[in-house]
């Protein structure tokens, strides 16, 4: 068990003039008390708890359980070779290597990419042990070392991160086969190219790549799918396929000539991978449904869109019309009552003038009506006086001024009171100075 050593350190001393009362500031307040409910939880709590059903001490307790750990470890050594050995496989020539299943020799078949570094040494571990050239010649056994060969390269390779990549680039066996349209009528649908599609994410140089999604994905979800997949960064170089370049030593024009040819490969094979890849996305595009159902949603809100845009300019127009009708008919209103005032403004002025004349013919008549103010016969001297003072007058009143005299006129036959009416007449007009004393005399005398 282990002993705690307790090391004495004494407290800082406080600053010269410290003090609590004028030094210390407090940064909060201790919040009141609260009774809560605790649960034990956690791994010691386990190990109690097992301890405790089992009633097992301490050592007993850790016993078991390194046992078990043991067990399970081994379990998993066991699983990771579990498949079994194909004996075609057990004859191939170690020269052969290149073209030879590394995970299948491993036994990692169903691993593969995800492999982890232990699993890979212990199925190296496991497989050596099964196949070692020395243990075979111990049990009477053909002493060759072929497969053997087969399992170490299998294991370089495989432990070699940058010659694991080259393997994995080229490792057909770890792609899912698109599905058959046999296989869509039966399966469901998003399940089947998810798969497809996740064992090509391995590819991504960037993740996480987007999942395919279901049926209840978003159409945001379902672009950025697309988007990512159409626009894939592969980091497969194909470098694995290339052919074996000669040694330095040897001719050099040879040796890059290789050189030229297996870039050349490289890309080709880059080429035919990324067509592979598109004709992949356009085949699982065009029996996505929830695309079809994204563009009639789509095609739905714009035609939705284009007849609220054809309604509005419909709309538009026809209050354009309205308001042309509006404008027009207003405008002949306009024009037919300014015809009518012009016209009942002439008549206006028509009967105006008239009533002008007939009120200047009273006046006159009013003159002649009182012998134009002489006793006898009038001269024509003394009526063309009195009719021009008349005039006179006239001419310095309004129509209004007419008519009011013309009232007052109107009737009388009497030549003082006629006279009387055109004095006072010629007096407002004086005061007014309209008229200079003296002038229409024949009618103010």
């Amino acid at each position: 068990m282990a002993t705690a050593t307790v090391i004495a350190r004494s407290l800082p001393t406080l600053p010269e003039g410290w003090s609590a009362e004028k030094d210390f500031k407090p940064l909060g307040k201790i919040s009141a008390t609260t009774e809560r409910t605790i649960e034990p939880v956690g791994p010691h709590f386990l190990a109690h708890a097992r301890r405790a059903r089992h009633k097992r001490t301490f050592s007993e307790d850790d016993r078991i359980q390194a046992q078990e750990r043991a067990k399970k470890i081994e379990e998993d050594n066991e699983s990771d070779i579990s498949e079994p050995e194909d004996p075609m496989m057990l004859q191939r020539d170690a020269k052969d290597w290149k073209s030879q299943d590394h995970y299948q020799v491993l036994g990692l078949s169903k691993y593969r990419y995800k492999a982890t570094e232990e699993q890979i040494k212990r199925a190296h571990r496991k497989k050596v042990l099964k196949h070692h050239p020395d243990k075979k010649a111990a049990t009477g056994g053909a002493d060759d070392d072929n497969f053997f060969k087969c399992i170490q390269k299998a294991t370089e390779v495989l432990l070699d991160p940058v010659k694991r990549r080259q393997f994995d680039s080229v490792d057909e066996k770890a792609d899912v086969e698109p599905p058959t349209k046999k296989q869509l009528a039966k399966g469901n649908y998003y399940k089947l190219w998810g798969n497809v599609f996740k064992a090509e994410a391995r590819f991504s140089k960037i993740h996480p790549v987007p999942q395919f999604g279901d049926e209840n994905s978003t159409r945001e979800e379902v672009e950025a799918f697309y988007n990512f997949w159409y626009n894939f960064d592969s980091w497969r170089t194909f470098e694995y396929l290339d052919d074996d370049v000669p040694d330095d030593n040897e001719n050099r024009d040879q040796k890059r000539h290789m050189e030229r040819k297996n870039a050349n490969a490289r890309k080709k094979k880059k080429a035919e991978d990324n067509m592979r890849l598109r004709k992949l996305l356009d085949e699982c595009s065009a029996g996505d449904e929830r695309i079809k159902r994204f563009r009639q949603e789509a095609n739905a809100a714009k035609n939705r869109k284009r007849l609220e845009r054809e309604a509005a300019e419909k709309k538009a127009q026809e209050e354009a019309r309205l308001k042309k009708e509006a404008e027009e008919k207003a405008a002949k209103e306009a024009e037919e009552k300014a015809k009518a005032e012009r016209e009942a403004s002439k008549k206006a002025k028509e009967a105006a003038k008239n009533a002008v004349k007939k009120n200047k013919r009273v006046l006159r008549g009013s003159v002649k009506d009182a012998n134009y103010f002489v006793s006898g016969d009038p001269s024509p001297t003394t009526i063309d006086s009195v009719l021009g003072d008349v005039e006179l007058v006239q001419s310095k009143i309004d129509p209004d001024d007419i008519a009011a005299v013309a009232g007052k006129l109107n009737g009388l036959k009497v030549a003082d009171e006629i006279k009387s009416v055109w004095k006072e007449e010629i007096q407002r007009l004086v005061a007014a100075g309209k008229l200079k004393e003296g002038d229409a005399k024949t009618l103010a005398a």
